[in-house]
């Protein structure tokens, strides 16, 4: 009896052992050869962020300076905003560019429920806002239709240096920006210019027309940027990024660059704040909601103290969660003995989780390194503890990844831009190109 009852443990014991293993279905990436792209021309090109589009495709925003190789029409030798739209094998469909005379970039961009992109980055010139004459960066948000075509276009910003870092879309249709104000140049923007200096946290709520529901800012008399955006289930929002201040807003500076996260409700009113890190420089580049309530933040730490416990050398990718009352109840570093940086993170269907940055390391949690920076994509399991998949790519330059998103047939798609001509990266136009990663189902 004993030994059948020991028996039936034994084989319930490999059951859970087999069920808790990785499946290969759910990793099916590790079984295809990733299709590599380039695109640029002799001048710099690079792609900041990715998105699904409803007919099954993606489209990525960056910038371009090239005036040859796939932009021969491009009328300007200064930088413009670049949208491309691929379908879902990564075949680049087309590509527009959208601009003035002076720099102008995109940084991100949304896909509305109608099927529209919303793009958001800054363009140089004049403002309705702007007290001076002179061109000043300013924060720029567009709606093109399935097609690029431009359906509206709303600028924000004084005379300082504004601009927009990531958009996010509600439940109810409306768009959540989030940017940078230098709030000394802005003459007046609230009544708090004698407590705030420098750049802030500026988040900007518009309806789906790009009308100005509420703005406001955030943050203290040193720099304070932010890059990542969510909501909360209580309609409220998650803004996080970095800071160096340590008065005005912030009630708590670890040393250095902290961290920061900022939760505000729907009227853009702050209702808590916290900074997370160690005396080095921390900061948060994006942030999303996990299954059980928490909140999941990637950046990258150079701290070895405080809540940074297992930093392996230079900068790591420090990947930690909060609770909706923003206390810190996980947190875990991943890279090697050199610089290490997550720049995106995303939730796959199966619960994993994808996250892109990149990588100087060729030891510690890195299989191989090409040569100074390679674009690194990973999937960790549904705890963020685990690295069940990587990719690193690149050649013998820098190469970055700075987002990365699965399409609705399950395929992955990152994006970045790069310098080398060797390694993985089959050519190179010029001095930086745009790099577009996509792994499919095999």
């Amino acid at each position: 009896m004993y030994q059948n009852l020991w028996l039936c443990m034994g084989m319930l014991f490999l059951a859970c052992q087999k069920e808790s293993a990785p499946k290969a279905d759910l990793i099916p990436w590790q079984s295809s050869s990733p299709i590599i792209k380039v695109l640029g021309g002799s001048a710099n090109e690079s792609i900041r962020a990715v998105a699904a589009t409803t007919d099954g495709g993606f489209a990525a925003l960056g910038h371009t300076q090239s005036q040859d190789g796939p932009l021969t029409n491009k009328n300007n030798g200064g930088f413009d905003m670049w949208l491309l739209q691929f379908d879902d094998k990564g075949n680049l469909l087309w590509h527009k560019t959208y601009g003035g005379s002076g720099n102008d970039r995109g940084v991100d961009l949304v896909t509305t429920p109608a099927g529209n992109l919303v793009l958001v980055g800054f363009m140089e010139g004049k403002t309705p806002d702007a007290t001076e004459a002179a061109p000043s960066q300013n924060l720029w948000v567009v709606q093109v239709d399935a097609n690029g075509t431009v359906q509206w276009e709303k600028i924000f910003g004084y005379a300082g240096s504004d601009y927009a870092t990531q958009v996010i879309a509600d439940g109810e249709g409306n768009l959540i920006i989030a940017g940078v104000l230098n709030v000394t140049a802005s003459q007046g923007l609230g009544n708090q210019i004698q407590k705030h200096a420098g750049g802030d946290y500026w988040v900007l709520k518009l309806n789906a027309q790009g009308e100005l529901i509420w703005r406001n800012y955030f943050g203290g008399l040193q720099a304070d940027t932010p890059y990542a955006l969510t909501t909360t289930n209580d309609g409220g929002y998650l803004v996080a990024g970095t800071t160096d201040s340590a008065d005005t807003d912030i009630s708590q500076n670890r040393g250095g660059y902290d961290c920061w996260v900022v939760k505000i409700d729907h009227q853009g009113q702050l209702e808590w704040e916290a900074s997370f890190g160690g005396s080095q420089i921390d900061t948060a580049y994006a942030i999303a909601p996990t299954q059980n309530g928490y909140y999941r933040i990637v950046g990258d730490s150079r701290s070895t103290d405080q809540q940074v416990t297992q930093n392996k050398g230079a900068a790591d990718m420090w990947l930690f969660d909060i609770s909706p009352a923003g206390e810190m109840v996980h947190e875990k570093c991943f890279g090697g003995s050199h610089f290490d940086v997550g720049r995106s993170l995303y939730p796959l269907s199966n619960g994993y989780w994808l996250v892109s940055g990149s990588s100087r390391s060729a030891d510690g949690d890195l299989l191989k390194n090409q040569g100074q920076n390679d674009a690194w994509t990973m999937v960790l399991d549904p705890t963020a503890t685990e690295i069940l998949w990587q990719q690193t790519l690149g050649g013998g330059e820098v190469d970055f990844a700075y987002d990365a998103i699965q399409l609705s047939d399950g395929s992955l798609v990152t994006v970045g831009d790069t310098q080398s001509q060797s390694g993985d990266i089959p050519t190179n136009a010029g001095f930086t190109d745009a790099l577009i990663v996509l792994n499919p189902i095999p």
